[in-house]
């Protein structure tokens, strides 16, 4: 995995450079890039997403967007609407990145404590809420929505395709064998239900989200996408 890690983090920087050149924002998009790999292969090896990033990297994304703000829009309506465009750009930058932390993190903490009171168990790791208050921090409430819209469906996805071939496979197969001799259902049931408790990292497809989210929403790309300015 390592060699293919390196791989990845040279090609999304030279990535960021072609999509955004020598500027400022390329220094922003290069650390969230670092943190997002690091989120992303720590999820996916380990099933943890570590404070240790999280923390410093919501608090990096407060500071870049006082000097490169989100461009979300939400907090420039904000300040016409409330303050009389009275707060200075700085100010509407850094507030844009709270109002993108504070949707993303209560976003998935909602789903989180619904799936708890539905299922009556864990679903989600705290973790997540708190890496998506660092990412709506660097992209703001639309790149929050969009990374957490984007990354459930890449897992939802991925997650029903993994699911159907660990069944057509045959895993687990004599756990299920041994469950049905003690009457508990048929092997076919049994070794559906087992394909299905077969959980993915969240946080990886979150991860992919927010880098499709950088790439698309914030580079060369975004316009080619009308109405999306």
């Amino acid at each position: 995995m390592y060699p293919l890690v390196e791989l990845a983090t040279g090609l999304l920087f030279v990535a960021c450079y072609l999509s955004f050149g020598l500027t400022a924002a390329t220094i922003k998009w290069l650390l969230f890039i670092c943190m997002i790999i690091v989120l992303a292969i720590a999820d996916l090896r380990v099933r943890m997403l570590p404070d240790a990033v999280n923390g410093p990297g919501f608090v990096a994304g407060l500071i870049f967007a006082a000097f490169v703000p989100p461009g979300d829009g939400a907090a420039m309506r904000l300040n016409l609407r409330l303050f009389h465009g009275a707060l200075p750009e700085w100010a509407v930058g850094v507030l844009d990145a709270l109002l993108g932390a504070a949707f993303g993190s209560l976003l998935l903490w909602g789903a989180a404590a619904l799936y708890k009171a539905v299922r009556g168990k864990e679903g989600m790791g705290f973790g997540d809420v708190k890496m998506m208050a660092m990412v709506g921090a660097f992209l703001g409430l639309r790149g929050s929505f969009l990374t957490i819209l984007l990354g459930t469906l890449l897992g939802s996805m991925l997650g029903l395709t993994v699911i159907v071939v660990l069944y057509v496979s045959g895993w687990k197969r004599r756990v299920a064998e041994r469950a049905s001799r003690r009457g508990l259902a048929k092997v076919n049931a049994l070794r559906w239900a087992i394909a299905s408790q077969y959980q993915l990292p969240l946080g990886t497809f979150l991860a992919v989200g927010a880098l499709l989210v950088v790439f698309v929403f914030h580079g060369p790309m975004m316009d080619l996408l009308p109405g999306m300015h």
